[in-house]
């Protein structure tokens, strides 16, 4: 796919030596350093781009949760995908900005 996807993922980790929270923290991380466009809700982390670049990056933030600790993660993730045009995480929220 060559247009811009919208995928949000929800990382919830287990570990039995590692906070949720800064685990959690890892996988932003992951995500901030990419280079894509994305913006950390409450809930989840929406992010914007081409279809591989974003999976790589979910597979990269699920990497970095083990890496510091996490012993196993459920991730609930969505995907926004059209056909023939980009999606946008500006046309979803841009009028509340």
């Amino acid at each position: 796919m060559e247009h811009k996807i919208n995928l949000a993922i929800q990382v919830l980790p287990r570990s039995e030596t590692a906070g949720t929270y800064q685990l959690v923290d890892e996988a932003i991380r992951v995500i901030q350093d990419s280079g894509l466009k994305y913006q950390v809700c409450p809930f989840e982390t929406v992010i914007e781009g081409d279809y591989d670049a974003v999976m790589k990056v979910v597979k990269k933030a699920q990497e970095a949760c083990f890496v510091y600790g996490a012993d196993e993660l459920l991730v609930n993730i969505k995907i926004q995908v059209r056909k023939d045009t980009d999606v946008t995480i500006e046309e979803k929220t841009g009028k509340y900005s």
